[in-house]
This record gives C-alpha cells, structure tokens and sequence, in this order.
C-alpha cells in the first residue's frame, strides 16, 4: 500500500515537471524569437506577448507537419528540407500573428539563428 503512494506522488511529480518544462520551453522559444527579431534584417522587432504567440504557433505548426508528413520542421532536424521548412513556417506565421512582420530573407536568416541557438541549447534539456 505505501509503494502505491510513493509511486503515485513520483507519477504527480513527472506530470508536473512536464507541464513546467513545457511553459519554460515556450517562454525560452519567445525569448530566442525577441533576440532573433532584434538581430535580424527583415524581421520586425516584437513584444514578448506576440513573440510567445507565435513561438505557440510555430510549435503548432511543427507539430502538425511533423503528425502529417512525418517530416521534423526544426532548423537542422531534417537538413536542407528541415531548415527551409522551419523558414516557411517561421514565414507563415506572419499571418496568425499580429505585430510580427518578416520577409523571406529574414524567415531564412531567423531559421538559421534559430537553429544555431537550438544546437547549443537544445529543448528537451527542460
């Protein structure tokens, strides 16, 4: 009876990190999307309620090719077809997000920031 509760309260424990390590994650992608923003040509500059905004779009949006097609949608999760499809979704989410204003030219150098950024701090360390 007692190892039931030990295991139930480690169970409680996993689920809340998770939901923690989720909100970390986002706030961490808005926070990488305001620097991107900031350093990029032809990427307007944003607040951290519309970058978080489209960090959650851009999660959607990965989420859903990735559900689809099978295809990871980060920066240098899949090579060239990875990168350019995290620029076309990092393009797209202009459109679902207002404040935010990017050319193509940027979606491609944003992608490479990103992943870069991705590469030295990975997600799933949260």
């Amino acid at each position: 009876m007692a190892d039931d509760n030990v295991r139930r309260e480690d169970d409680h424990r996993e689920e809340g990190r998770g939901w923690l390590g989720m909100i970390i994650r986002f706030i961490v992608a808005a926070i990488v999307l305001m620097v991107t923003a900031a350093v990029t040509p032809g990427f307007s500059s944003m607040g951290f309620g519309t970058a978080l905004l489209a960090a959650l779009i851009i999660a959607a949006m990965d989420f859903v090719i990735q559900k689809l097609f099978k295809i990871d949608a980060s920066p240098f999760g899949r090579g060239l077809t990875g990168f350019i499809l995290s620029a076309v979704i990092i393009y797209l989410t202009q459109f679902l997000v207002p404040n935010m204003e990017i050319n193509l030219l940027g979606a491609v150098i944003a992608a490479l920031i990103i992943g870069v950024i991705d590469a030295i701090i990975p997600a799933h360390i949260f």
